[in-house]
């Protein structure tokens, strides 16, 4: 398969620079891969509609951290202006990072964000590896390295919302779920941002199970793939973590009959990361690079809630392997020509997988 059959134009129009008020008044587009294809127009407040007694609703319980950082490089006396995107943590005091300008960078450089109330960060660079990736090692570790993030660190807002506003104090509330608690991520887990405890509530009424994995979504989600033939891609790695009493419940649920419901593809990703062939999920704790493209047999994943995503990602080949390809595409023409918002502020669909 190529990278332009996943291709598609999207009116700058369509793109949600701030998300729903109140977040379930965002419309649900409803895809059904039946013959020929099913669409429904509804709302995010409709979703019980949808879920039946015995389902389980799996949630991405991860916190956005203010992962983007400005500072001084010092090399020799001299210093420039550097800018760095925490991307994945590799011990208490060692983070990858995505850096601006990366390539003026050399082991060894000392590196300075100043943040709110008088605080400050260094850090020094430890290595330089493959895909712009670099490595570096700050002057303190653990909950101590955590506090000092916050106080230096910048909400890092998507490039598409980035490149046509500044992140306001609004973002700190809309880019976080109502339900996030692990810190770590440096992206929202974007279909989790709809609900709220309302919404919630009703969904846990119906006898719906509601059940929360952790996956930290890392910087390697917005960028570009770059090879013509997918199979050449690879994906960056992030740590997600299924707990031992989840996978039994989902066990159960399914061998009982309920459906599985992974609300975003952080969930889903992480979920068929830790199932087994025959469709058994294992607890799991550790990193996924898991690349699902057509042709992938999903093992644990009934249905999906995912925001509309970015032409030739790798996310809009994840939705085409669940849902098909020439349903996507129909979805994506219906909602486009429907005024749907699309990505991370934008509304949201709900893909019942294909058989």
């Amino acid at each position: 398969m190529r990278l332009s059959d996943f291709d598609f134009h999207l009116p700058e129009e369509n793109i949600a620079l701030r998300p729903a008020e109140p977040r379930d008044a965002a419309r649900l587009l409803v895809v059904q891969p039946d013959n020929p294809v099913q669409l429904i127009d509804s709302r995010v407040r409709d979703l019980p509609g949808y879920m039946r007694a015995g389902d389980v609703m799996i949630f991405n319980d991860t916190r956005v951290i203010p992962a983007r950082l400005h500072g001084i490089r010092l090399r020799d006396g001299v210093a420039a202006k550097i800018e760095i995107m925490l991307h994945k943590r590799e011990d208490a005091a060692r983070w990858t990072v995505f850096a601006r300008p990366a390539k003026k960078l050399r082991e060894g450089d000392k590196l300075s964000f100043p943040g709110e109330s008088g605080a400050s960060l260094s850090a020094v660079v430890l290595a330089k590896i493959s895909d712009g990736n670099i490595v570096i090692g700050f002057d303190v570790a653990g909950a101590v390295l955590d506090a000092a993030i916050a106080l230096c660190g910048a909400l890092p807002l998507p490039p598409y919302i980035a490149q046509k506003r500044p992140a306001d104090p609004r973002d700190a509330t809309d880019y976080q779920t109502v339900y996030a608690r692990e810190s770590g991520a440096v992206a929202a887990p974007t279909a989790g941002l709809h609900f709220t405890p309302e919404l919630l509530a009703r969904i846990d009424s119906l006898g719906v199970a509601r059940r929360f994995v952790t996956l930290h979504v890392g910087a390697g989600t917005f960028l570009p793939v770059k090879t013509d033939d997918i199979r050449q891609h690879r994906m960056h790695a992030e740590w997600g973590v299924v707990p031992a009493d989840l996978a039994e419940a989902v066990n159960a649920a399914k061998a009982r009959g309920g459906r599985v419901i992974a609300v975003g593809t952080t969930s889903l990703r992480l979920l068929e990361s830790a199932a087994d062939e025959d469709g058994r999920l294992a607890a799991f704790s550790g990193e996924t690079a898991i690349f699902i493209t057509p042709g992938y047999r999903f093992r644990i994943v009934d249905l999906l809630m995912t925001n509309f995503h970015l032409p030739k990602s790798t996310l809009m080949m994840l939705v085409s392997a669940f849902a098909g390809m020439e349903t996507m595409r129909q979805a994506y023409a219906h909602a486009i020509a429907k005024g749907y918002r699309f990505y991370s502020y934008g509304d949201s669909s709900l893909l019942m997988r294909q058989s």
